[in-house]
């Protein structure tokens, strides 16, 4: 046999009752033995003995499996396997032959063939056999399905969700988007909090306007001033002739201001009063800009919180707060993960030209999983199983280490009254030690340890200046 797959349940939901097996052999105890194996696990069955006769099955009945003799009177049974792929491609053709090679075998699958047995094979052999190429079959089912899901949310940007907290959210997106008041974006790291301001933009009446994000938590304070506001020739050392600014810049259009929350609180009066007065001036000028721009800013932070503690003005936070739109995290919305999984399938077969699946197994585990980086997360996941996966198939050993892990508990030893026991490591200790360990693998480099860890650069330095000033080199 090949390289092993994880066995799916033959139970009701999987209903093999639904599925048909056509058993191409020329020998009839061959067809008879197959037959009595397939009929007892549930599956429908037709039985042909040459090349003809299954083509003609093929054409009157809707095939799903194919247990494919590799040697039939006046035909290859590779030609055979060519043939069914071309008529039914997302059949599972099993290739049985009587000689065990591996050089045929392996031709076969390269075909397009699911899988191969040897004859002679034992019957417990054909059921495991069948039992995998069922869930294959189903797995393809699904995808299909989950692709025209997702197409159908196309006018929302690409926002992939069927939940009832996505529904809201579209529903919202869809009212707000035909207005001009500013809109506060709330969600954790990673939930798509920019995806969400561009899909308020583009389904909006001024799509065709400019829509510009801004990073607030990555630029140097100066750096936002001068970009947000412009400058004029002489303003600061470098200035050797004059910028416009990105609110005069996107006239008509729109403003994403991302990570709000981490504006410095002297840029944020000068904010405040831009929005205000409709008007911008440039650092070093005495004239003042007159603006047309629609503000949507976001952030992952409490700005309720930052209001109390003095680092937010109340205020602007007001003047944002006019329309909220609160993200749901991945954890909360997890019956959405089949469909984000679907997606990003999607996209990785039409980049790479493949076919990918994932199997019920990997699947399962990943709607177990909390997802703390949210759907970048899932995102950075499904690229590193796409990369690492050896063959069609996304399997459990192909996910990253944290979600194979997840489940289990990790204990180290407690100090107690003179004794040792059994504790768990908390969650915020794991995660710091996460960064560290990245951070040290890749020699300190912020933008690559984001990435490897699956969250947003912005995330990684707000966790870093929580941690302090301690040494992780």
């Amino acid at each position: 046999m090949s390289v092993a797959y994880a066995l799916p349940t033959i139970d009701d939901e999987l209903r093999p009752d639904l599925l048909n097996v056509l058993i191409v052999d020329d020998e009839r105890a061959i067809r008879e033995g197959c037959r009595e194996v397939a009929e007892s696990m549930g599956f429908t069955t037709l039985t042909a003995e040459s090349a003809a006769t299954a083509y003609k099955q093929l054409e009157s009945r809707s095939i799903d499996i194919v247990l494919l003799d590799m040697k039939l009177p006046g035909s290859s049974g590779l030609e055979v396997l060519q043939e069914i792929k071309r008529r039914r491609g997302e059949a599972a053709v099993i290739m049985m032959t009587a000689y065990a090679s591996v050089h045929t075998a392996v031709h076969s699958m390269k075909q397009g063939a699911y899988d191969y047995v040897t004859k002679p094979f034992n019957l417990e052999e054909l059921r495991l056999l069948l039992g995998r190429a069922a869930g294959h079959v189903k797995l393809l089912a699904e995808n299909k399905v989950l692709r025209e899901k997702v197409k159908a949310h196309q006018s929302f940007g690409n926002i992939v969700g069927r939940s009832p907290e996505m529904e809201k959210l579209f529903r919202i997106i869809t009212k707000v988007a035909n207005s001009v008041h500013p809109v506060l974006i709330l969600g954790e790291s990673g939930t798509g909090k920019e995806l969400v301001a561009r899909s308020i933009h583009f389904s909006g009446p001024n799509r065709d306007k400019p829509f510009i994000p801004v990073d607030c938590g990555s630029l140097v304070p100066t750096l936002i001033e001068s970009e947000l506001f412009g400058y004029v020739k002489g303003a600061f050392t470098g200035a050797v002739r004059a910028k416009d600014g990105l609110l005069a810049i996107a006239d008509g259009g729109t403003i994403f201001l991302d990570e709000i929350g981490e504006l410095p609180i002297d840029l944020q009066s000068k904010l405040l009063r831009a929005l205000q007065e409709k008007e911008i001036r440039p650092v070093g000028s005495t004239k003042r800009v007159a603006i047309n721009v629609r503000i949507l800013a976001a952030t992952n932070r409490d700005l309720e919180v930052a209001v109390r503690e003095g680092t937010f003005r109340k205020d602007l936070f007001f003047r944002l707060n006019v329309v909220n739109l609160r993200i749901p995290s991945l954890r909360e919305r997890k019956q959405d993960i089949p469909l984000l999984v679907g997606h990003f399938l999607e996209r990785m077969n039409r980049e790479l030209g493949v076919e990918r699946t994932i199997s019920d197994d990997a699947l399962k585990l990943m709607m177990s999983y909390d997802w703390p980086g949210n759907i970048r997360e899932l995102e950075n996941c499904m690229d590193r199983a796409g990369a690492l996966t050896s063959g069609p198939h996304i399997h459990i050993g192909d996910l990253p280490t944290q979600l194979q892990n997840a489940n289990r508990p990790v204990l180290v030893p407690v100090e107690g009254n003179g004794s040792h026991s059994s504790g768990v490591v908390p969650m915020a200790e794991m995660e710091k030690q996460a960064i560290f360990d990245t951070l040290r693998r890749v020699n300190g480099d912020k933008l690559m340890a984001a990435k490897l860890l699956g969250i947003g650069k912005t995330t990684l330095y707000r966790k870093l200046k929580e941690y302090g000033p301690e040494d992780w080199d």
